[in-house]
C-alpha cells in the first residue's frame, strides 16, 4: 500500500495530538482523568461500491427513524398499528414526556446521527447500534487526516481518496437549515467533558460560538448568548450535553450545566436544538430490534443494511431461546452506553450464568440478546509490528434538506487481542477511514 511513510510518522502524529488536545477523558471511582486517544496509522480502506451501499442503506435508516420519532411524539401511529408494543416506547429511559406535541424546525429530530457498524468475515455489514442523542467521534479522524495530510501529503497525492475535510462546512449547513434566526451555537459542558475537543474543534470548522450555560439565558421565550458587544439572539443550538442535563426547570433541578427555560424557547419554536430532547427513545437497544420493521412502515422498502441476529427476552420465544442459548450469545442491558452493559455468556462462571438468567427472566424488557458476530480483524501497529485486532466503524449521517452521509468515519479498535469491546471508554484507539473514489 506504500504506507510507510504514515507509519514512520505516527509517533509525530501523535505527538501533535497531543499538543493540540486531541484526548478523551474517563471518570473512573469518582476521577477524572484524560488520555491521549491513540491513533494508528494504517487506514481502513472502504472501495468506492462498497461505501455506495453503505451510503444507501445508512440514509436509509436514519430517515426512518426520523419519522418514528415524529410518530413518537405526536399520532403514534406504529404503536397503534401493532408494530412497536408500547411498552418499548413509554418504558424506554430515553422516552420523554416533556417532549410530547413538539414539532422541531423543518420536523427534524436526529440532526447528526452516528450509526456504529461491524463488517462480519463473511463480508456483510452488520448495523450494531444507533445513536442519535450525542454521537462523538467526528473530530478525531478530521484533526488525523490534517495532521497526516501535513506529514505526508504525497500518500494523499497519488491515492483517489475521498476528502473528508467537508464536514464542517456540512454541519454549518445543517444548523444554518434548522436556524430560527441567530447565531450558531454548540452548547458544552465545559472543559471537563470527556469530548471537550471535540467541541471546540467542531465549533472552529462549523463557524460557530462555542458555549457554556452561562454564556446563555432565556428571555421571552428566546435564547441570548452573552456577547462582549451585548446579547445575541441564538437561532440553532448543538447541545453537547445530555438530555436531562438541559433545562433545570424541565429536567433534573440540580443541573448546574442547563439553560433554565431553553425548553420553554424550544417549545415556541424560538431555537433549534440539534439532536432535539428525547430522541433517546429511537436508540434505545430494545427499539433496535424493530428498525427493520420501521423502514418497512414508513419508507415501504426492504432494509438494505441488517441487524446483527438480535433477540427480544420481552417476547417468551426470544426468552426460552436466549435462556437455552446462553453460551452463545453476548447480552446487553439496554440502559447502558460506551460498552458498559455488555456481557458475553461464554465468559461467565456457571453461577454468575444463573444470576444472570434470575435478571433476565425478571425483567425481560431490560435486556437484548445478540449472536457474537465473528467481525474482521483490522491490522494495527503494534511498536513495530503488525497485527490484527477487532474494530467497528462509526458513520455520521447529517439530516438537513438533504440527508448526507460523511464519505469518512470513527474506525475504533480495540487493543485488547481477545476483546470486542473497542470503546475509547474501555481504553480503544482509533484510525482514518479511507473511502476510495472511482
Amino acid at each position: 500500500m506504500g504506507l510507510r511513510e504514515l507509519q514512520d510518522h505516527v509517533h509525530v502524529i501523535n505527538q501533535q495530538m497531543a499538543r493540540y488536545g486531541v484526548k478523551f477523558g474517563i471518570y473512573k471511582n469518582g476521577s477524572y482523568n484524560e488520555r491521549l486517544f491513540p491513533f494508528d496509522p494504517i487506514p481502513r480502506i472502504i472501495e468506492a461500491d462498497e461505501f455506495q451501499t453503505l451510503e444507501r442503506g445508512l440514509a436509509q435508516r436514519v430517515n426512518a427513524l426520523n419519522k418514528f420519532l415524529a410518530d413518537i411524539y405526536a399520532d403514534k401511529n406504529i404503536i397503534h398499528e401493532g408494530v412497536v408494543p408500547e411498552e418499548f416506547v413509554y418504558r424506554s429511559p430515553g422516552y420523554l414526556a416533556q417532549c410530547e406535541g413538539i414539532r422541531p424546525p423543518k420536523g427534524i429530530y436526529s440532526h447528526i446521527s452516528g450509526i456504529d457498524l461491524v463488517k462480519g468475515k463473511n463480508g456483510v455489514w452488520y448495523v450494531l447500534e444507533d445513536n442519535l442523542r450525542i454521537p462523538s467521534g467526528a473530530s478525531y479522524p478530521l484533526i488525523a487526516r490534517s495532521l497526516c495530510r501535513q506529514c505526508c501529503p504525497q500518500t494523499f497525492r497519488e491515492r483517489a481518496i475521498r476528502d473528508n475535510r467537508g464536514y464542517g462546512q456540512a454541519l454549518k449547513t445543517i444548523m444554518d437549515h434548522v436556524n430560527c434566526g441567530g447565531i450558531n451555537v454548540i452548547l458544552t459542558p465545559g472543559r471537563y467533558n470527556s469530548a471537550y475537543f471535540e467541541h471546540s474543534y467542531l465549533a472552529e470548522q462549523s463557524e460557530a460560538v462555542l458555549a457554556e450555560s452561562m454564556d446563555l439565558y432565556v428571555e421571552n421565550n428566546c435564547v441570548f448568548y452573552r456577547s462582549n458587544h451585548g446579547p445575541v439572539k441564538v437561532g440553532a443550538i448543538y447541545r453537547r450535553l445530555s438530555d436531562d442535563f438541559l433545562d433545570p426547570l424541565c429536567f433534573r433541578p440540580d443541573s448546574l450545566i442547563g439553560v433554565p427555560n431553553l425548553m420553554a424557547a424550544y417549545r415556541a419554536g424560538s431555537v433549534a436544538i440539534l439532536n432535539t430532547p428525547g430522541n433517546g427513545v429511537a436508540d434505545d437497544k430494545g427499539i433496535y430490534y424493530f428498525v427493520p420493521k420501521m423502514i418497512r412502515y414508513y419508507l415501504g422498502e426492504e432494509p438494505i443494511l441488517q441487524n446483527a441476529p438480535t433477540y427480544l427476552p420481552y417476547f417468551k420465544d426470544d426468552l426460552d431461546y436466549t435462556l437455552e442459548h446462553l453460551d452463545d450469545l453476548v447480552i446487553k442491558d439496554v440502559a447502558e452506553a460506551g460498552g458498559y452493559g455488555v456481557v458475553f455468556g461464554s465468559s461467565l462462571p456457571k453461577e454468575k450464568q444463573q444470576a444472570l438468567r434470575d435478571k433476565i427472566i425478571e425483567e425481560p424488557r431490560r435486556f437484548i440478546s445478540q449472536q457474537v458476530i465473528d467481525f474482521e480483524d483490522l491490522p494495527i501497529m503494534d511498536n513495530e509490528r503488525v497485527v490484527g485486532r477487532k474494530a467497528d466503524l462509526r458513520a455520521f449521517v447529517l439530516s438537513g434538506e438533504e440527508t448526507y452521509v460523511w464519505p469518512c468515519g470513527l474506525t475504533r479498535f480495540s487493543r485488547n487481542p481477545s476483546s470486542f469491546i473497542v470503546n475509547s471508554s474501555q481504553g480503544g484507539g482509533f484510525k482514518d477511514t479511507w473511502v476510495l473514489s472511482h
